[in-house]
């Protein structure tokens, strides 16, 4: 059986065919140079047991394309990683952190076992160890890490590259109620993942202290289920900008068919298009795709469209210190992303005087978010192997599963950040209005469809 790629996603990875050998069950990859598919060597083998030396010899087998075992047995293995041919060995000893994914999505790597936990073992081998990395090494991650602009065109091609690819696929695994592509929150852990975006709207909506009349406008507004939540629940108005077409569209239509037209206004456009003043400004899960050279110009934005007495909140991937994403993430999933550090934040706000009131940390809640995508991402497997093809499955697999296994090993943080104007003393005294009406129990959190009660 062959294959060819159906999506532009996977057309940027590779342009070769991949086989199954039905008598392996491994994916090779076709290579008319026959240095590729010679015998492993005792060189091969070298460099294999040093390049599983250098992430910490995870407890997993692996086995070369001869069948040789490179690693002496592990009781109770997480995993076991097959290389289909040597060009994949030499790519992964090269850049692992950019090919290992283009080379488990392409059929070369074989993986069977627990993903997440594999790569969360190798996270934080990397993660201590980072700072006695040699000068070739952190070379080679600079080269594996350049870095994709977020001009205003560019911003579009990126956002386009990821958000575009059909509303049909993202309703196969997010929430069914309000279509959240961000952390949950989760005050009891055996919340479902509906209940949690529930959760996480009130969390929010609580923060900036959203009374009925206030006036807000939100930047990246994915498929607008915030935006609805804030008109329905709150009273609020609500002006929504956002660059992706199919999103806006579909966010028009949720608007329509709940009655909110009137009191919710989706925007097609980027950040720095926002014109008016407002109450609040929010922005959930844009913050990674701004950059950090345009965060000046999105201080601006806010400073210009921030009432005298208003407030405002970003939700956002982060770091605990500056560093780049994931190249192969960055590269094939999110062009132009960049997760910065809170003291890269404050470049936001201190530049405009505006006072941050409030940082939480919601790195597990992230975590157990992603694993209920994760779950319902394979449970409808099939479906979307048909709407795109197996190597668009075995990417998204891998970078759900990464970002689970980088927000347990805190690679990456999940802040939320809370800031008014310098001269605001309209402020609350204590956190109380955040948890004093918040449910105990999951039986208490109704859908959004149905109502939610004061929480």
């Amino acid at each position: 059986m062959s294959y060819t790629s159906k999506h532009q996603f996977t057309g940027a990875m590779r342009t070769s065919t991949v086989t199954d050998d039905s008598k392996s069950g491994v994916a090779i990859e076709s290579k008319n140079a026959p240095f590729f598919q010679s015998r492993v060597t005792r060189l091969d083998r070298w460099l294999v047991r040093a390049m599983i030396d250098a992430v910490g010899s995870p407890p997993c087998t692996l086995r070369l394309w001869d069948g040789f075992n490179i690693t002496p047995s592990v009781e109770n293995p997480i995993a076991e990683i097959v290389y289909t041919n040597r060009s994949a060995m030499v790519k992964t000893i090269l850049n692992p952190e950019l090919h290992w994914g283009d080379l488990y999505c392409s059929g070369q790597i074989r993986f069977e076992g627990d993903l997440p936990l594999f790569l969360e073992a190798v996270y934080r081998y990397l993660y201590r160890n980072r700072a006695n990395s040699g000068c070739l090494q952190r070379f080679i991650l600079w080269l594996g890490h350049r870095r994709i602009a977020n001009t205003r065109t560019r911003a579009e091609h990126n956002i386009h590259h990821h958000y575009d690819i059909g509303n049909d696929f993202y309703q196969l695994w997010l929430d069914r109620e309000a279509m959240q592509y961000t952390c949950g929150y989760f005050p009891d852990p055996d919340l479902d993942l509906e209940q949690a975006q529930v959760a996480k709207m009130h969390h929010i909506c609580r923060k900036l202290e959203l009374k009925p009349g206030d006036t807000v406008v939100e930047a990246g507004c994915g498929w607008g289920g915030l935006a609805l939540f804030m008109a329905k629940h709150y009273g609020v108005r609500v002006r929504a900008y956002n660059i992706s077409r199919q999103q806006i569209n579909y966010a028009r239509e949720a608007a329509r068919q709940q009655g909110l037209s009137d009191r919710v206004e989706y925007v097609l456009d980027d950040y720095r298009g926002i014109v008016g003043q407002f109450d609040v400004f929010v922005s959930v899960g844009m913050l990674e795709h701004v950059g950090k050279q345009h965060y000046p110009a999105l201080g601006q934005v806010i400073d210009r469209c921030l009432k005298p007495e208003g407030r405002g909140l970003i939700h956002s991937i982060g770091r605990i210190r500056p560093g780049p994403m994931n190249a192969w993430i960055e590269r094939r999933i999110f062009p132009g992303a960049y997760p910065p550090s809170l003291n890269e934040m404050m470049e936001i706000f201190e530049p405009r005087r505006l006072s941050v009131l409030d940082v939480e940390n919601l790195r597990l809640h992230y975590a157990k978010t992603l694993e209920h995508w994760l779950h319902r991402f394979e449970q409808h497997r099939d479906e979307i192997e048909a709407m795109m093809d197996q190597e668009f499955v075995r990417a998204y697999r891998l970078y759900l599963a990464g970002s689970i296994a980088a927000f347990k090993a805190g690679e990456l943080q999940l802040f939320q950040v809370v800031f008014a104007r310098d001269t605001n003393n309209h402020l609350p005294w204590s956190r109380a209005h955040l948890y004093a009406q918040t449910a105990k129990g999951k039986d208490k959190l109704s859908s959004v469809r149905g109502g939610v009660s004061d929480l």
